[in-house]
């Protein structure tokens, strides 16, 4: 299921998709990659739109120009993270933005999601202003067993 915004689609990546995007990062990078994440993605036997993610392409330069996607299926509370990277070349254009609106959307149409979180390194910054205007509020620092000491921002089915 691809999911289309103006200027974007969303491509469903497959698992071998999503493996050879790790292998393909700078070492320092893929060390920072999950390691429970991996080993999901390496075990799963089905695509799965919640693990696996979205190659952001752009209409227009006919190009994959990011990625995005879920850290997971919905969890016991209904809350699911997004996450998103645009390449270097294409950021302050507003595609991570016009991507996060797009998951967002997708998120609130399956009834288990309640929340939809994001984690930043910084309360500012680019990333800050993405979700800022993706309707998300800044709710505070939190200890993710993952990534750390993160700031978390959140958006309520209500809100």
């Amino acid at each position: 299921m691809e999911l289309r915004t103006k200027r974007l689609t969303l491509i469903p990546k497959t698992r071998e998709q999503a493996l050879a995007d790790i292998e393909q990062l700078a070492p320092e990078h893929r060390a920072e990659v999950s390691p429970v994440w991996l080993a999901r993605i390496q075990s799963m036997e089905t695509p799965d739109i919640w693990m696996l993610g979205f190659g952001i392409f752009h209409h227009d330069l006919r190009a994959v120009i990011g990625g995005c996607g879920f850290k997971g299926p919905p969890d016991a509370t209904g809350a699911v993270e997004i996450s998103y990277g645009i390449d270097v070349n294409q950021r302050g254009n507003g595609y991570a933005t016009e991507a996060a609106a797009a998951m967002v959307a997708y998120a609130f149409h399956d009834d288990r999601v309640r929340t939809v979180l994001a984690h930043t390194v910084s309360s500012t910054g680019a990333s800050a202003r993405v979700l800022t205007k993706s309707g998300f509020r800044y709710v505070g620092q939190v200890i993710d067993p993952e990534d750390g000491e993160v700031c978390r921002w959140e958006r309520s089915r209500d809100a």
